[in-house]
């Protein structure tokens, strides 16, 4: 039987997503709290790899078990696996999925934000950029409608990367204010900036260094039009530096509805 699991998780101390031999991930304290939770060896398979220190509100991971407690009582399950995993990390969900549902192929979309704030906040710091410049809103945005369809991404990632593939085709893309849980001026929004996107795909580092270009347009040292021209140049060394991973979180991965039909 296979089962999607939803995943929430702080990056803060984490090597990312995927397992690595010599520093903490995601994937490893996953497989290792279904596997004591189940009684059998357990591999987990995410949708996505997210960075060092990058965080995830929402990821989906598939696994694939025999055992009966799963389906039997869900809830009992959860309660169990999430006295296994470390504080950082949660699991919300757990569903069971056809037996080729595949986390990482399967998906249709993922969501990305990124939080910035433009006053220095003792309260925010943690999960959002502190950006000591004034930004131009509405010039972010005119730079950020020009990465809407499908595009060649490559000028946005990491260096020495191996996609198969540098095109993606982003949906959404713009800037909006956000609210802090503790606003030290109550009513107040403007230092707080959220960068969202959606895409059907992703390149290594491209959300981090598609905010550091547009932070180049909004600090004025850039017009909205250059976007198009880093684009064209297909180089990493045309684009604005990437933002710290801290603020980044993945908010979203979409399914098809017929993944779920695990009888068919």
């Amino acid at each position: 039987m296979r089962f999607f699991a939803s995943i929430s998780y702080n990056g803060s101390g984490l090597s990312g997503w995927q397992i690595q031999d010599n520093a903490p991930s995601v994937q490893a304290e996953v497989q290792r709290a279904l596997s004591a939770a189940l009684g059998e060896k357990i591999t987990v398979v995410g949708a996505g790899r997210t960075d060092t220190g990058v965080n995830a509100s929402d990821f989906t991971a598939h696994f694939d078990t025999g055992s009966s407690l799963v389906a039997g009582d869900p809830a009992q399950t959860i309660y169990k696996i999430n006295a296994i995993l470390p504080k950082n990390i949660v699991l919300h969900d757990i569903v069971r999925v056809r037996d080729d549902a595949h986390a990482r192929f399967d998906a249709d979309s993922r969501t990305y934000r990124y939080y910035v704030h433009s006053r220095k906040d003792p309260f925010v710091r943690d999960f959002s950029w502190y950006c000591k410049f004034p930004l131009d809103v509405e010039a972010m945005n005119r730079g950020a409608e020009l990465l809407l369809g499908r595009h060649d991404f490559s000028c946005f990632e990491k260096t020495g990367s191996a996609a198969a593939s540098p095109e993606c085709e982003v949906t959404a893309a713009g800037w909006s204010r956000w609210t802090p849980v503790v606003a030290p001026m109550p009513g107040d929004t403007s230092g707080y900036l959220v960068f969202t996107i959606t895409a059907n795909r992703f390149l290594r580092n491209m959300v981090r260094a598609i905010v550091g270009t547009l932070i180049e347009v909004g600090r004025g040292r850039q017009e909205p039009g250059w976007v198009a021209d880093v684009m064209a140049s297909r180089d990493r060394c045309r684009a604005g530096q990437s933002v710290p991973g801290h603020a980044l979180f993945l908010t979203d991965v979409h399914y098809p509805e017929e993944i779920f039909d695990y009888n068919s």
